[in-house]
């Protein structure tokens, strides 16, 4: 079996995850999923372990291993989980789901150790990099903070009453935070770096970005670059510094559901309903590898590319 320095997987509507070889594009490993399509996708830290969240059960596999079964399975979300991610050192995973809840799970324990009630189907949860916040969005418009310390909800905006607030990302400096929803439109925020809890969520800008649903927001881990994914079958690349677009990435034919930039914010790979992935150079805007092989949409991937401390 590979032990790849790169993970790169993506999951979708065919019921498989595919583990692909990220510069030669050639699928190395195929996963069943059986239970339902596979709506997000995400890495540990240590590149031991994928996490797919479908509906509504989240499954956890082995990266390195011919194991095609799951090693667990994290059941207590009653719809679509649309959102999950892993605190930096492993210890626990957080999930987001339609059934209206954003859940922790410790990795080492059963079942789920902490709920917070959104009151709308959740559609993004993103970990503060201080370690101890959520901030999710839902389909009724809202943004909330999950203060995990104080375990309660620390802070509520409506950007855009009664639109949905599709993703939302983070700087990795906890400088910015971005929320994309239904309308095209993402919505900017300061935020005062080095505060322990986020309370002040200074405006900054205001981005009509597509013309069509933005499904993905992402902020590059340099900062400078905010990725954006639509149903208009693009991605944009807009310069933080300016809101100016840099890039257009053309060439899937259908919606552009998710996108993940490698560490060095040098590549974007992008999920498409068209049935593949692609692999871009983020200065040229080129497309450089095309990973085909999934038979329905492909909606989700992630990628770990970043060296592990030993």
């Amino acid at each position: 079996m590979p032990n790849p320095s790169v993970v790169l997987a993506t999951a979708g509507y065919d019921h498989t995850v595919r583990f692909w070889e990220a510069t030669r594009g050639i699928c190395y490993r195929t996963l069943q999923y059986a239970d339902s399509q596979v709506n997000k996708l995400e890495i540990t830290p240590d590149k031991q372990y994928l996490a797919a969240a479908g509906n509504p059960h989240i499954r956890l596999f082995e990266v390195n291993t011919s194991n095609p079964q799951p090693v667990t399975s994290y059941d207590g979300h009653t719809g679509n989980v649309t959102a999950v991610g892993f605190e930096r050192d492993g210890r626990w995973m957080y999930s987001g789901s339609e059934d209206g809840t954003v859940k922790i799970w410790d990795l080492r324990a059963g079942g789920y150790q902490r709920e917070y009630e959104s009151r709308g189907a959740v559609t993004t949860v993103v970990l503060h990099p201080n370690q101890t916040e959520l901030i999710s969005g839902d389909q009724n418009g809202n943004i909330r903070v999950w203060d995990l310390t104080a375990n309660a909800c620390s802070c509520e905006l409506v950007p855009e009453v009664g639109v949905a607030v599709r993703s939302t990302s983070i700087a990795s400096d906890g400088s910015l935070v971005v929320a994309a929803n239904s309308s095209g439109t993402c919505y900017v925020w300061k935020l005062q770096r080095g505060a322990k809890t986020t309370a002040h969520f200074e405006p900054l800008h205001k981005l009509h970005a597509h013309n069509g649903y933005i499904l993905k927001c992402l902020i590059s881990p340099d900062v400078r670059l905010l990725a954006t994914t639509s149903s208009d079958k693009t991605v944009k690349l807009w310069n933080l510094d300016g809101f100016k677009l840099e890039r257009t990435l053309e060439g899937h034919q259908r919606w552009v559901w998710d996108c993940v930039f490698s560490v060095d914010a040098a590549y974007l790979v992008t999920a498409s309903s068209d049935c593949s992935a692609r692999l871009w150079d983020c200065a040229s805007g080129e497309a450089i590898r095309v990973y085909a092989g999934h038979h329905k949409a492909a909606v989700c991937c992630a990628l770990n590319d970043s060296a592990v401390d030993i």
